[in-house]
């Protein structure tokens, strides 16, 4: 089972992190006054992927737009870097996540791409949104980003590089490791899909809220 989500979006350059950090006295990092993103560097969008099971993150840091398409993309990666080679038996995935954003329970495309996932590993993916309003319980907020951001706390997030590196050292006394991969891929927003599209989805209600999961 695995718990998904995407942080909030950062602005990549040498901008104002909240936290602290120990420098020489009298040596403040400097950083920029406004948050205007710098058009060079742009913006870095983490999806992120928990196994609970094993107690391992998997980042996939965009650079583009968080769609529907992209956070699919991101399980994708982490099942072939990681959940394949784990449970090479396995014949279904659970997925939990919030009801919201990109892989949230109305959204068209997240359905679409999710089923073009399951026909290319050939398993079945259940998916259990959590109920509005209780996106915290989301173990992947508390378990692993929760420690991301401490982690990089303090620390003005330069270049793409330098936030994987943060995201990859980042690590629990409880044993969490976290793997992060940078995706360069262009991902279209307002995608459609259509009434006819759906209709053709292999996809089942559960008998608990079926709206939902």
């Amino acid at each position: 089972m695995i718990s998904v989500d995407t942080k909030k979006k950062e602005l990549v350059g040498d901008f104002k992190n909240g936290g602290r950090k120990l420098r020489p006295k009298g040596q403040p990092e400097p950083v920029r006054v406004h948050d205007f993103i710098i058009p060079e560097l742009g913006k870095a969008v983490p999806y992120g992927v928990y196994d609970i099971t094993a107690n391992e993150g998997w980042v996939n840091l965009g650079t583009n737009h968080d769609t529907a398409a992209f956070a699919v993309e991101s399980i994708r990666r982490w099942w072939h870097e990681l959940g394949a080679p784990r449970y090479p038996a396995a014949r279904r995935l659970m997925i939990t996540t919030d009801c919201g954003g990109s892989n949230g329970a109305r959204v068209r495309l997240w359905k679409r791409e999710l089923q073009v996932l399951a026909d290319a590993l050939r398993i079945a993916i259940s998916v259990c949104h959590l109920p509005p309003g209780t996106s915290k319980w989301n173990r992947v907020e508390h378990r692993m980003f929760a420690f991301i951001t401490q982690n990089w706390r303090g620390k003005p997030l330069v270049t793409h590089q330098v936030i994987v590196q943060l995201i990859g050292n980042t690590t629990t006394t409880t044993g969490l490791t976290v793997a992060c991969r940078i995706d360069a891929n262009s991902y279209e927003k307002g995608i459609k899909v259509s009434d006819a599209e759906m209709a053709n989805l292999n996809i089942w209600p559960s008998d608990f809220h079926g709206e939902w999961n």
